[in-house]
């Protein structure tokens, strides 16, 4: 740990912290204790506590490199929730910690909308890209499965993942008939 920068120190300390003891409840004497760094140090790089916090928000991976191409729905749904749900596992403690959050910081609040709306761009290019349907539709169909797929995130660090099929087979059949809302 000690070969690791200072400052990604502190960051680590303070994620680790934040998501078990939540932010108000996490002095920074703690980070910088956990970090092995003077409390000054935490203070030099992060004038303030939500300083902390906002540069957390910025270990978000930054997109969603979905594969894209014709083909089946079922599997081409089923191939990006595999993408996504990697990507999304990478930062499970942050992003439990940034749910927690949500509610008390705008800056978290809009990070995890932009998380949530790459997702759906990333969702809805798949089903666009294999089958053809009214944008709306393909808009809708890829908000359904963004957030049970967030959600499941959201909740991961209380059990293992649940799979995706009876979501993504619901979808299939639903394009599958035909039929959309006007």
């Amino acid at each position: 740990m000690d070969d690791e920068p200072a400052r990604e120190r502190i960051l680590s300390a303070a994620e680790a912290l934040f998501a078990e003891h939540g932010f108000a409840a996490t002095p920074t004497s703690r980070i910088a204790e956990q970090a092995g760094v003077p409390k000054g140090l935490v203070h030099y790089y992060f004038t303030r506590k939500a300083d902390l916090l906002e540069a957390l928000v910025e270990r978000l991976p930054p997109g969603c490199a979905v594969p894209v191409g014709p083909g089946d729905l079922a599997t081409n749904l089923r191939r990006a929730v595999t993408v996504l749900d990697e990507e999304l596992a990478s930062s499970a403690v942050l992003s439990h910690l940034l749910w927690r959050e949500a509610d008390t910081h705008p800056a978290v609040l809009d990070a995890l909308r932009s998380r949530y709306e790459r997702i759906v761009a990333a969702i809805a290019a798949v089903i666009a890209a294999s089958v053809e349907a009214p944008r709306s539709v393909v808009e809708g169909a890829a908000r359904l499965l963004s957030s049970a797929l967030s959600y499941r995130h959201a909740v991961a660090r209380h059990g293992e993942l649940a799979c995706m099929d009876p979501e993504i087979d619901l979808i299939v059949a639903a394009f599958a008939s035909g039929s959309w809302p006007s």
